[in-house]
């Protein structure tokens, strides 16, 4: 059993303030990317799709004459240091295991390398499998943060993959179970 469902984060005041303004539809089909490759990668797939619904949250609107603008986005954004503080505190709120969301937390963080200095960064699985849905969903000069999609659209994604996630941990645990120890 899960602590948080996706749709009670993305029914959340703060989701809906710093997620919709960073792009509700690109955050969704992330969380859908998180949760093909997390059964890829042998990864939790309810953290995986949490992980990357939020990885945006702690997007700056980076403005210029009221269009997004990926110039100063580039030069000048933290917004995963951002987002893994708003992410981890929305969590906590919500109920989840302090553990997970500190995992969760920490992907959020770690999803981008665009603000850290040149180097080779090592991500932990949970990690990868964040910043690989992001990077899948991506559109050149940031187009992917102008897709729109309708709350009602996308509450019912969210519970449809919130469905497809506890059929997947109830299945692990079957196996589990049925697995000889």
């Amino acid at each position: 059993m899960r602590d948080v469902t996706l749709v009670q984060i993305f029914d959340h005041p703060i989701t809906q303030k710093y997620v919709k303004r960073s792009g509700m539809a690109h955050a969704i089909a992330c969380a859908y990317h998180a949760f093909k490759l997390s059964l890829e990668h042998n990864v939790n797939p309810d953290m995986a799709a949490k992980a990357a619904l939020l990885h945006d949250i702690g997007h700056y609107t980076w403005y210029r004459n009221g269009k997004w603008d990926y110039s100063l986005y580039k030069e000048n954004d933290i917004h995963a240091i951002k987002g893994a503080e708003r992410a981890h505190k929305l969590l906590i709120r919500l109920g989840e295991h302090p553990k997970s969301a500190k995992e969760i937390a920490l992907a959020v963080l770690l999803h981008t390398d665009s603000y850290l200095p040149h180097g080779e960064l090592h991500l932990k699985p949970l990690q990868k499998v964040v910043h690989l849905a992001d990077e899948a969903d991506e559109e050149p000069s940031g187009g992917h943060h102008y897709r729109v999609i309708d709350d009602k659209k996308a509450r019912t994604m969210l519970a449809k993959l919130d469905q497809q996630i506890d059929d997947e941990l109830n299945k692990l645990t079957l196996d589990e179970l049925n697995s000889p120890s």
